[in-house]
């Protein structure tokens, strides 16, 4: 599979450095332009289709942040590469596949490529319209016990659609009905992941019986249902597999 690039890079140096190891390591990236701003690199995302976007994040007229706030939707996945450490979380929180620093690390770099065509190869091969489950997922007529105030809840897991972090609580929504429970979503993702349910996002944890469709759009997203929820590129691989 061949992934077509891009690289926003203001230093000409580190542009022509990242060019030259893509050449020589990556074999599989096909670069097909360069942009020194954000200016420049929104109209060239616009007009070009690609799979990767190397992206870094200090740049003239704005940041990398300013220029994806801008494209919106997208399909492509993006790989931050910056000198400043203190990113990692806002790379994280825009969704990005991976996070290099500079000087760039030859093997880091070869990672960031596979991940992503392991993303992109499992994106073509799973249809819009979710199908079959490959897992047996009988285990959701098991019960699970939440606490309440009074003393305890039991709910059925396959009447929960999805979990949703919110500090140490966790929000557990149903069909007609959402609990707030004092437990972090941490500890139901270590009770529910061998029941069918998958962790998406640092604030998500879903019931895959429930997927109804999937959307590559801006990073990536999950439908349940009316309801649209955000898929990490780090989750993405581990949501595939559970469908044919």
């Amino acid at each position: 599979m061949i992934l077509k690039a891009i690289i926003v890079e203001d230093e000409q140096i580190s542009r022509e450095i990242l060019a030259n190891y893509l050449t020589k390591y990556c074999p599989s990236v096909e670069l097909v332009g360069e942009a020194t701003n954000v200016d420049d690199a929104l109209q060239l995302l616009r007009r070009t289709e690609i799979d990767l976007l190397f992206l870094d994040v200090e740049m003239p007229y704005g940041t990398a942040f300013d220029l994806l706030d801008k494209l919106g939707e997208r399909s492509f996945e993006t790989v931050f590469v910056t000198a400043y450490d203190q990113y990692a979380k806002d790379a994280l929180n825009q969704q990005a596949a991976y996070y290099l620093t500079k000087p760039i690390d030859i093997d880091e770099l070869i990672k960031a490529v596979d991940i992503v065509k392991a993303i992109k190869q499992k994106e073509q091969q799973i249809p819009v319209e979710l199908g079959i489950k490959k897992q047996d997922h009988s285990q959701l007529t098991e019960k699970i016990t939440i606490p309440t105030q009074e003393g305890f809840e039991v709910l059925p897991i396959k009447d929960i659609i999805y979990c949703k972090a919110d500090d140490n609580y966790t929000h557990i929504y149903l069909a007609q009905d959402t609990k707030l429970v004092s437990k972090t979503l941490k500890h139901f993702e270590d009770m529910l992941t061998d029941k069918g349910f998958a962790r998406i996002h640092k604030s998500y944890l879903i019931n895959a019986s429930h997927v109804t469709a999937y959307k590559k759009g801006k990073g990536g997203s999950v439908m349940l249902g009316q309801t649209e929820l955000p898929v990490s590129p780090s989750r993405k691989l581990e949501l595939f597999g559970y469908f044919t």
